[in-house]
């Protein structure tokens, strides 16, 4: 299923996309590799342990990391603490754990799958991390949701008043949909799209699609009756 040709819905080529994939585990490992270029990407660099994967990323600057939690030499939750500014991490471990989940996206994962998940699972939510989309699977958005309404129950403040589309575009996005899902299904067009997300990024004072969604998902606006 080479994509060498191909390219994502922004038009990237497959093969501009930098990933580094770091996993304990060689059989594992090679796997994940050989999938990643039978799909047409680039990965730029591998390693096993949170040190060698710190100066790897370094080098080699990669769009997206692919990480487990789990490595010899401490956790990939310091690994994503340690990634530069413009690159994004997507876990991809063995465990669900509520407080493993909580604990990469605190340290700025962008994205989170178990490994149980298919290829055609992972390989969407790479191309969508490397656009600072954020990533989880069903059960995980679940776990992430109950704890941001926990904190969301602090005391009641003034909230930037969003307009009624600005809204509509919140809540879609805290259900995990692209900017070309969300145009599809509000019937205007991507830019359009955009352009909400980007008033509605200046009107809450955050920088990108991940902070936004952590947003709307703490003040429970991913349901459709919410009330802004």
């Amino acid at each position: 299923m080479s994509r060498d040709d191909e390219a994502d819905s922004d038009g990237t080529n497959a093969a501009l996309l930098r990933i580094v994939v770091v996993d304990d585990h060689p059989i594992w490992r090679s796997a994940l590799i050989r999938d990643l270029e039978a799909a047409g990407l680039t990965v730029v660099g591998e390693a096993d342990t949170v040190a060698k994967a710190v100066t790897v990323v370094t080098a080699t600057q990669p769009h997206v990391v692919l990480l487990d939690l789990q490595l010899p030499d401490g956790s990939g939750v310091d690994l994503t603490r340690a990634v530069p500014e413009g690159t994004h991490v997507l876990v991809l471990s063995a465990s669900g754990e509520q407080a493993d989940v909580l604990a990469a996206v605190k340290a700025g994962a962008t994205g989170y799958l178990t490994k149980s998940a298919s290829a055609a699972e992972l390989l969407d939510a790479v191309w969508r991390t490397s656009r600072g989309e954020a990533v989880f699977t069903p059960a995980l958005a679940g776990l992430m949701l109950g704890e941001y309404r926990r904190l969301a129950s602090r005391p009641e403040k003034t909230r930037p008043v969003l307009t009624e589309r600005e809204t509509e575009v919140l809540r879609l996005v805290a259900k995990g949909l692209t900017s070309k899902e969300i145009a599809v299904r509000l019937v205007v067009s991507r830019r359009t799209v955009e352009n909400h997300v980007q008033a509605t990024l200046r009107k809450l004072q955050l920088h990108n699609r991940v902070e936004l969604a952590r947003y709307a998902l703490a003040e429970g606006l991913e349901s459709d009756d919410a009330t802004p």
